[in-house]
């Protein structure tokens, strides 16, 4: 069980790998800056859409203060 987790993070790091190095090899950049640079892009884009999430359920929140419905008159 545990050969057949290796076989699959050895595939996963050559051919994941090989495709930032021919990028950083094309760019004229080290194959490292490449590597950092995508995983803080998936950091950021991860940060982005928890922070738009956060928007929404902040925004309903306060529509629901601003349009609860009264019962009554006298509910003020």
């Amino acid at each position: 069980m545990l050969q057949w987790v290796y076989n699959v993070r050895h595939y996963f790091e050559r051919h994941g790998y090989y495709v930032c190095a021919r990028l950083a090899d094309r760019l004229g950049m080290r194959a490292k800056s490449v590597r950092l640079f995508f995983i803080y892009v998936s950091f950021a884009t991860l940060g982005v859409w928890f922070a738009i999430y956060l928007t929404l359920a902040f925004w309903l929140k306060l529509k629901d203060l601003v349009y609860t419905k009264r019962t009554s008159v006298f509910d003020l």
